[in-house]
């Protein structure tokens, strides 16, 4: 992890030191654009240290900001209560984990940090997402493409997937145009008639790019389609972008 502030003040190296006993790798970077460029390829929790003399320059949060969202990366925030509510005015709340505000408790603050951890090592703050197609061997490689950014699950059928929505909850559905029984189009519809899964996003997959194919699946109004020829960085690319625009 990374902790940013204007200068590595008492209270960063106290909190750097508690954190490193636990274990956890973390360094002090300063709060300006090239150094948050140069230290955030690898961060994967980033703490601000508000320094209640000094707020941080408004392009550094900006491009904190859009590091946080690009990287799917949480924040912890410390300082003093209007320090704080100055900041959520540039950072959306979307991406702050907890805000702390002094006097800090420093042992909440490494016990959060170490739960953080523990959380994303489980895959808990991994979107999920839930493929419907009757190919399996398509499905077996959306999910090897898939897997290590996302929550994968699967469904061979529209049917299939409809009954395991029934006791689940995701985040994106990738559907297939057509299907044997009940196709896409028709499993769509359903989603949209039922308030439990009305409002999940849906992205069709067809194997289909002619004008008239894709004229049909842009009417269904889903929030998107990909072609099945589609490469692998494609679509973590496209989906990264869907997930980023819909936080």
């Amino acid at each position: 992890m990374i902790i940013l502030g204007t200068k590595e003040a008492f209270l960063v190296r106290v909190l750097k030191g508690k954190v490193e006993k636990m274990g956890i790798g973390c360094e002090f970077v300063t709060l300006d654009v090239d150094s948050i460029n140069l230290f955030f390829r690898n961060c994967q929790l980033a703490a601000l240290i508000l320094d209640s003399h000094e707020m941080p320059p408004r392009d550094a949060l900006h491009f904190l900001s859009d590091k946080l969202q690009e990287q799917k990366v949480k924040l912890i925030t410390v300082g003093e209560e209007e320090e704080t509510r100055i900041l959520k005015q540039n950072i959306p709340d979307a991406v702050i984990y907890k805000s702390f505000i002094r006097p800090i408790n420093n042992d909440d603050y490494v016990d959060t940090v170490v739960e953080y951890f523990r959380r994303l090592n489980s895959g808990e703050f991994l979107k999920s997402i839930l493929v419907i197609d009757d190919d399996p061997r398509y499905l077996g490689l959306v999910r090897e493409w898939l897997k290590d950014t996302y929550k994968v699950s699967m469904a061979s059928s529209g049917l299939q997937g409809l009954k395991w929505l029934g006791n689940n909850s995701v985040d994106l559905i990738l559907l297939d145009h057509e299907m044997p029984v009940t196709n896409g189009p028709q499993v769509l519809e359903m989603l949209r008639s039922d308030p439990d899964t009305r409002s999940i996003p849906v992205m069709f997959l067809t194997g289909k790019s002619d004008k008239e194919s894709v004229m049909q699946v842009l009417s269904l109004k889903p929030e998107g389609y990909f072609l099945k020829s589609i490469k692998r960085e494609e679509l973590l690319e496209k989906l990264q972008e869907f997930f980023i625009l819909h936080r």
